[in-house]
């Protein structure tokens, strides 16, 4: 089963990488650009038998900072 994980940080915390990419856009000549919030995209491939518990352990034991940021499971 192929899964993607969809990792973005908390409203409220802080984004320097977000910020850093608003700014170069804005340097690029790209206009209009109001915010931007960077995050990550991790695919996994796992056993067809791994269950919704097994992946939620995985995503807050590792794959995320769950203090900053949240998460979402996407089955492809």
């Amino acid at each position: 089963m192929k899964l993607r994980i969809f990792v973005t940080l908390k409203p409220g915390v802080l984004d320097p990488q977000g910020r850093a990419i608003h700014k170069a856009l804005g340097g690029l000549g790209f206009a209009g650009v109001n915010d931007v919030r960077a995050g990550k995209l991790i695919e996994l491939d796992v056993a067809d038998e791994t269950d919704d518990a097994q992946i939620d352990a995985m995503c807050r034991k590792l794959l995320a900072n769950t203090v900053i940021e949240n998460y979402r499971v996407e089955r492809v």
